[in-house]
């Protein structure tokens, strides 16, 4: 059973037409959305300005090109591919993050064309750049591919999709091979060989690794080749704001992206054949998470918001062993923007959990102790805290050889001695932390999305194969196998493809806000930053590592009313639909992918991997169910469920109809179900609570 949202949907309370914009060609929308708070004349900012970037397309090809256009050669980041202003650009791939997978896929498809990175700060801030412990793949004789499913699939409690993990478990050693000859250097051990490391949820050493600064090596070496490739341009500290869409009868078509230069404050509108989302995932809806402060879920709100599919937002890997700050000798002098990572490595080198009784707790909850996957060791210390009443819990790797720990975690020891803790010596005070967003962007087995022209790879995309909960050292082999595998349909759609030099027109510009003055944007920023920590407090107070459907209630609750508020204070600021700013951009897409967190979580009755919860806590078999579209009509709610279903139902659930399916989403959660049928949409309120155990996926 996969969780699965349809693309812009939320709780609808109004019905709002938009006004045509100018500059737009034969557009029109007609559309529904969430309004958080009391009615007003305009639309509310957060999903109103997204709304500017769409527009209807009658009589215009699929394609947005014309023939006679030619990509223009491009130098790195200062030099504009512009071919009308500076603030137009065009190119045939756009990718957005500058990680692992976006990196990897600008490579392959510069061979083919004209390539825009475009990274949110500089291209090396990155989660990958802070991934420590190194990338799985069978590379040993002793190991096999049906091994790594087969652990891939337990630590996902069997909610992972099978032929993804088969895909990516059989490409892996490939792509390992190709980023050595790429000039990544990885540890070997005295036989010459590569040396494979062990780590929680693996049955064998399967890590390639480069101390514990993997990710950093593997940027590296990828920004390097990147730097010397004439067809790509990098373009730092572009923000990107929304993606261009139009819709093309059933179709929604990416563009591009428009970004905001945060050095320059001027947008900067990409026009592109091919779009990658590779922009990394959402840690910072919590207030302690492992992830660099560029990780505040833009790609994952965009993608929403431009009609993407999102999946399985519900589970958020916490890493049970971030570096915790009060159990350090000396304390650091200001709060760190992101919790310091202690590498699953440490544990499958032999580290040892210990409360601060000295007493080993991990045997107690899990035959696999110290080796047991993320989410069982999480929820492990979570109840030592809670019962101890407790802030921490020790990670001890002193009792291994001096020569190496130093060798195998130089940068964790560095890290730590500067707090005054040796860790050759002392245990290593750690506690769980935001770590990682197995759910995204629905992707397909080429990247591919239910927008045309959209691609994604990396933690933005939902593949199916982390299921319920991430394997260790998984995340940066999907990347890459994702980012590779991105490659060749986005070629053939690109060929396929022609650029009109009008479509920069098509969609409203943003507008940096300027007007305001520099005394209301410091009001605005003061305020935006204040509503971030109460989000970010909310979603760790109910939405963390064991959850409670009163919990989740609250935080729905609560957050709707803190965004109604935050944006009402914009508005009364003088902030209008069309304006746009770094800080209040992330704000926006922070309270979207949690109430995807959030939503999400409601909806699944069963305890699962990193989703657990108190009041449904067994696994619930599922089965999928997919119903013709032409049932719907002339039947009751409760009739079509049951139809549908072969029995009675107890509580309320949404339906999505599309291409003649109706598929069932984001059950559990609403108080009125929806059926989605071609332009229109159709509201049934539930008299009769319903309930049901079968989901099927969005197609």
């Amino acid at each position: 059973m996969t969780t699965s949202i349809a693309g812009g949907s939320s709780n609808l309370h109004y019905r709002l037409s938009f006004r045509q914009a100018k500059g737009c060609r034969q557009a029109s929308w007609i559309s529904s959305l969430t309004f958080n708070g009391c009615l007003r004349n305009e639309i509310s900012w957060s999903d109103g300005l997204s709304k500017l970037l769409q527009f209807q397309r009658y009589k215009f090809s699929r394609s947005t090109i014309s023939k006679n256009w030619k990509p223009l050669g491009t130098r790195k980041v200062s030099v504009s591919s512009c071919l009308r202003d500076s603030t137009v650009k065009y190119f045939d791939f756009a990718v957005i993050g500058s990680g692992v997978a976006g990196l990897r896929y600008a490579l392959e498809v510069a061979k083919y064309g004209t390539v825009a990175v475009i990274t949110k700060a500089e291209p090396h801030e990155s989660n990958t750049n802070y991934a420590q412990g190194g990338v799985s793949a069978v590379l040993s004789p002793s190991d096999s591919v049906e091994s790594h499913m087969r652990d891939t699939m337990v630590a996902g409690a069997y909610l992972c999709d099978e032929e993804t993990v088969k895909v990516v478990c059989t490409e892996g050693p490939d792509r390992i091979r190709e980023l050595i000859a790429m000039g990544a250097m990885f540890d070997h051990g005295e036989d010459g060989n590569l040396h494979l490391a062990r780590e929680g949820g693996h049955s064998h050493h399967r890590i390639v690794h480069a101390a514990d600064m993997t990710g950093r090596e593997i940027e590296r070496a990828l920004l390097e080749a990147v730097v010397n490739d004439p067809n790509i341009s990098v373009f730092e500290h572009h923000f990107a704001i929304d993606l261009l869409t139009s819709q093309d009868g059933p179709d929604m078509v990416c563009h591009g992206v428009d970004t905001l230069n945060t050095e320059t404050q001027q947008v900067v509108r990409f026009i592109s054949k091919v779009t990658l989302l590779a922009s990394g995932g959402a840690g910072h809806i919590y207030p302690s998470t492992t992830n660099p402060p560029v990780a505040t879920g833009d790609g994952m709100a965009m993608a929403h918001r431009a009609q993407a599919v999102i999946s399985n937002m519900e589970f958020v890997q916490f890493h049970p062993t971030a570096l915790a700050d009060e159990g350090l000798p000396i304390k650091p002098i200001k709060a760190q923007e992101n919790a310091f990572l202690i590498t699953e490595a440490v544990r499958g080198d032999g580290g040892i959990l210990y409360n601060l009784d000295r007493e080993r707790f991990m045997p107690l909850y899990d035959e696999r102790a110290e080796l047991a996957p993320r989410d069982v060791v999480a929820r492990s210390i979570d109840d030592q805290l809670k019962k101890r009443c407790e802030k921490y819990v020790l990670l001890d790797i002193s009792h291994k050889p001096r020569e190496k720990i130093l060798s195998h975690f130089p940068n964790i020891a560095a890290e730590c001695l500067q707090y005054g803790l040796d860790i050759t010596r002392q245990p290593i005070p750690v506690v769980p932390a935001a770590h990682y967003m197995c759910g995204g962007v629905r992707a397909g087995l080429q990247g591919e999305t239910n927008v045309q022209g959209l691609y994604v790879a990396g933690e933005v995309a939902c593949t199916g194969l982390h299921g319920a909960n991430r394997l260790a050292s998984n995340s940066l082999l999907e990347a890459l196998v994702f980012a590779r595998r991105a490659v060749q349909p986005s070629i053939d759609h690109m060929k396929s493809s022609s650029l009109d030099l009008s479509a920069s027109n098509w969609w409203a510009r943003p507008v940096v806000p300027s007007s305001l003055g520099s005394n209301v944007m410091d009001n605005v920023s003061r305020k935006t930053r204040e509503v971030r920590r109460e989000l970010q407090s909310i979603m760790w107070k109910y939405v963390g590592i064991v959850r409670s459907t009163t919990r989740l209630e609250t935080a729905e609750g609560e957050i709707s009313e803190l965004e109604a508020q935050w944006e009402k204070y914009l508005f009364e600021e003088g902030w209008e639909q069309t304006m746009v700013g770094l800080e209040a951009c992330e704000m926006r897409n922070l309270f979207c992918c949690a109430k995807l967190v959030v939503s999400s979580a409601l909806a699944r009755h069963e305890s699962r991997g990193l989703h657990y919860t108190i009041d449904f806590p067994h696994v619930e078999e599922t089965c999928n169910c997919v119903l013709n579209l032409y049932d719907i009509f002339d039947r009751s709610l409760e009739d079509l469920l049951l139809k549908a279903f072969g029995k009675k139902c107890k509580v309320p659930c949404r339906i999505w109809a599309a291409n003649e399916r109706i598929q069932v989403v984001n059950f559990f959660t609403l108080r009125f179900a929806r059926i989605f049928v071609a332009d229109f949409q159709l509201t049934l309120k539930v008299s009769t609570p319903v309930h049901f155990d079968v989901v099927s996926e969005l197609v």
